[in-house]
């Protein structure tokens, strides 16, 4: 297992931020469905307790859609979604690794989800990282 190092990241117009507990080499899930396509996301799966919002919770709008489980939070002034609470891991947060200020990237190990086809897939997206 990785020792956890602190992130920081952020979104574009630097209003939102906040850190992250997560190895210094990641592993990143790279989905296929409509919203992570459109928007260029990569996913860092990590638990509740190690993720921490320090700037911008004015700044922060809500997004839902389908379900309505995934919670999808985004700058309203910028656009860029950085973290949400994805319907996978409802306890966990999904931080977006291209939102992370790189000098604490050791690497980046990328695998494919396909998420189109999100209800027969499930079980293969990746846990939340340690």
């Amino acid at each position: 297992m990785n020792a956890l190092k602190t992130h920081k990241g952020g979104c574009h117009c630097g209003r939102v931020r906040f850190e992250v507990d997560a190895p210094a080499a990641i592993n990143a899930t790279r989905c296929n469905c409509s919203i992570c396509t459109m928007s260029g996301y990569l996913h860092l799966f990590v638990s509740g307790d190690d993720f921490r919002l320090f700037q911008g919770e004015e700044a922060i709008q809500t997004y839902t859609f389908n379900t309505g489980a995934a919670k999808h939070y985004f700058c309203r002034y910028c656009g860029v979604k950085s973290f949400y609470v994805p319907r996978s891991h409802p306890d966990g947060i999904s931080v977006n690794v291209n939102c992370l200020d790189p000098e604490s990237i050791e690497s980046i190990d990328e695998k494919a989800f396909d998420g189109r086809n999100w209800e027969q897939n499930i079980a293969k997206l990746s846990p939340i990282s340690d």
